[in-house]
């Protein structure tokens, strides 16, 4: 996370999920469409730290590289688009019962960046993925059931 960027935004969400049952998910790149509208992945390889991808987040195509792939733990990339950098985090975090808080941060930096793309626009954005990310989870969860 870039620190010094004019613009981030951290947002949570609790899960009835295991971390390896999110990340299962979150892993999932292409299947971005299934459950996350407005994300789509245009260009995949091996997902290892340094690996570049190509997506879509709506109309706007980026390139992104992975930083940090540690299954269960962490997904965390950066890229820039239009003259902006931006590093998103995805950190997750066991809590008892089978349970997982997953946390995402971005950071964005750029020429006149808090004008153009706001920490509320940022945030808004964070909390419609995680509260898809919950919905995909919970549909998983009732059509395979883990028998608690």
């Amino acid at each position: 996370m870039d620190a010094e960027a004019p613009v981030t935004s951290e947002s949570g969400v609790v899960v009835d999920a295991t971390p390896a049952e999110v990340w299962e998910v979150l892993a999932d790149l292409g299947n971005w469409p299934a459950w996350a509208p407005g994300y789509e992945v245009l260009e995949l390889g091996e997902m290892t730290p340094g690996a570049a991808f190509r997506w879509r987040l709506g109309p706007v195509r980026i390139t992104s590289r992975f930083a940090v792939v540690a299954p269960g733990r962490e997904l965390t990339w950066s890229g820039v688009v239009l003259g902006y950098r931006a590093v998103d985090q995805q950190v997750l975090q066991a809590l008892p019962g089978g349970r997982t808080r997953v946390t995402m941060r971005e950071s964005l930096a750029g020429p006149l960046v808090s004008l153009v793309f706001g920490a509320g626009r940022l945030r808004a954005g964070h909390e419609r993925y995680l509260n898809a990310l919950e919905t995909e989870l919970a549909r998983r969860s009732a059509a395979h059931p883990r028998g608690r």
